[in-house]
């Protein structure tokens, strides 16, 4: 059930700023998801912080939130910069209910899935 490639991603650290700044955030579980309505096509930033382990850890992290970014948009949306960032607990928690936690972020910043 998958829709395609990953959406286009964030890539500067002035870019992420902006969306922490100006953004709106909703924290859900090992989730915090930052929101930031823009013009032009939808695109996606990762990270996670030294705080969370290794870089083992974080990058495990980073290739599961892209992961659920790829099932959830694919590559044809508009509208929003979103930043997701890892929490203490993203690399033992259960898929699922990380991509429902993303579905419910996603519900109250009211940005269409």
């Amino acid at each position: 059930m998958s829709r395609g490639a990953c959406p286009p991603r964030l890539k500067r650290r002035a870019e992420f700023l902006a969306v922490a700044q100006r953004g709106r955030k909703q924290a859900r579980g090992a989730l915090l998801v930052q929101a930031l309505a823009q013009p032009g096509p939808l695109r996606m930033g990762f990270t996670a912080t030294k705080k969370l382990g290794n870089a083992v850890v974080r990058n495990r992290a980073k290739r599961r939130m892209r992961e659920i970014a790829r099932l959830e948009f694919g590559a044809n949306r508009e509208g929003y910069d979103i930043v997701m960032v890892a929490r203490e607990g993203i690399t033992t928690a259960p898929f699922a209910t990380l991509r429902q936690a993303f579905r419910d972020a996603l519900a109250r910043l009211d940005v269409p899935c």
